[in-house]
């Protein structure tokens, strides 16, 4: 039996989490596959350039389709990749801190606008508890915040297998510039009255 991990936001944590890959646990060298990337740590989403670690066994069938479905990276991208990967350890202490300032920034936010929300421990997201505005789904209180309010979040349901589980989520990103971070902060603020939840 094998275990496939997607440990890309291993240095995007907080709170005094510490991330614990898979691989390194008793018994479990050989047999994970560990998938990761430089999109989040390195803020490179669109570069698309990934890489995997796991036993030779498996690395060597591993190619043989990647070689079939996909083409490499670019060149210069990997190389790229590789001064990232030589940074200081300084460099993920300081995206800890910068990410923790940005998620604290919105959930004052959403405290002040009385929006529910779920505390990360990683990653730079913030999935939000909307059930007390009353929309019937959480697809309606996205486009009303998109159209109305101007801000854009993703519906919870995209990330439930059954969908109706969802409806009462919404998603926010905060790997945004401060001033951007500022702006939807501003425009939420702005949520009518009457939609605010009584606490």
């Amino acid at each position: 039996m094998l275990a496939f991990t997607d440990e890309i936001y291993e240095h995007i944590l907080y709170d005094g989490t510490t991330h614990v890959a898979m691989a390194t646990l008793p018994g479990m060298e050989e047999r994970t596959v560990t998938i990761n990337g430089l999109s989040k740590t390195y803020s490179v989403t669109g570069w698309r350039v990934g890489y995997i670690l796991a036993n030779p066994e498996l690395t060597g069938a591993i190619r043989k389709v990647h070689d079939f479905l996909t083409v490499g990276a670019p060149a210069p991208l990997q190389r790229a990749g590789v001064t990232a990967m030589q940074l200081p350890v300084s460099y993920y202490e300081e995206l800890a801190k910068l990410y923790v300032q940005k998620r604290d920034s919105i959930l004052h936010t959403l405290d002040r606008v009385g929006i529910f929300y779920f505390v990360r421990k990683g990653a730079y997201y913030v999935l939000a508890d909307i059930y007390r505005f009353g929309y019937k789904t959480d697809i309606e209180f996205a486009q009303y915040l998109v159209k109305e309010i101007g801000v854009a979040v993703v519906p919870g349901s995209s990330f439930f297998s059954q969908p109706e589980a969802g409806k009462d989520f919404i998603r926010f990103c905060f790997s945004k510039k401060p001033e951007t971070l500022a702006a939807a902060s501003d425009r939420l603020l702005k949520l009518p009255s009457i939609l605010r939840p009584v606490t």
